[in-house]
Order: structure tokens, then C-alpha cells, then sequence
């Protein structure tokens, strides 16, 4: 059997597109974290100390999807940003978390977007 075939094999079985999906969202929070922390020119050790946790929980929060809000907030917070998580629903944006880095009443924008112009996404 070739990798082609296996690979449609295993894509083939009951619940594997789901699955897929989540190892890829797993793999963009960890890569976008580790840029993150990466473009500010801080290590996962000074990192850590920012926060008041251990290194290797830097490196398991960077490997992992199942994160707190509260901690990727804090993660965030000590590279001198601020955490935002927008909901989605096709032209429709629900803000949950703002600008503030607490939890807001949920305020609804529209939005529009122009040929060419990329979206942001925050999580």
C-alpha cells in the first residue's frame, strides 16, 4: 500500500476530517504562540518568570490546545499585548474579550471586508 492510499484510507474512517481539523488547530495556537513570544525576543524561561510559572509550563502551554483564557490572557498580557477572542458568524462579529482584557457584554459589529484585505482572527 502507498502513502497516498493509506492516507486516503485513514482519511476515509468515520470522525477523521474532525480530527484533522482539531491536530491543525492545535499546530496554528502553538505556532502562533511560539512566533509570538519568539518576534518579542523573550525566552520561554523569562517568559515564565514574567508570569510566576515554571518553564517546561511554558512549553506545555505552547503544545496544547486545551489552554485556560485565563492563562493564554496572561500569556499574552506579559509580551505587552492584550488578548481579544471574537465570535465569528459570517459577517456577524460578537466580541467577548476586548481591548480591556476582561470579559465584556458582548457587543455585535458588521463587518466588511474589501477585495484584497485580510481579516483578523484572534483566539
Amino acid at each position: 500500500m502507498s502513502i497516498k492510499q493509506w492516507e486516503k484510507k485513514v482519511l476515509a474512517s468515520p470522525g477523521a476530517e474532525e480530527r484533522v481539523r482539531e491536530i491543525e488547530d492545535e499546530l496554528r495556537l502553538a505556532a502562533g504562540l511560539t512566533t509570538l513570544r519568539e518576534s518579542a525576543g523573550v525566552s520561554q524561561r523569562e517568559l515564565a518568570e514574567r508570569i510566576g510559572i515554571s518553564q517546561p509550563r511554558i512549553a506545555a502551554i505552547e503544545r496544547s490546545r486545551n489552554v485556560t483564557i485565563e492563562v493564554l490572557e496572561r500569556y499574552v498580557e506579559a509580551l505587552g499585548g492584550y488578548l481579544e477572542v471574537t465570535v465569528v458568524q459570517g459577517r456577524r462579529r460578537v466580541v467577548l474579550i476586548g481591548e480591556s482584557g476582561t470579559l465584556t457584554p458582548a457587543r455585535e459589529t458588521r463587518t466588511r471586508s474589501a477585495p484584497g484585505s485580510a481579516t483578523r482572527r484572534t483566539a
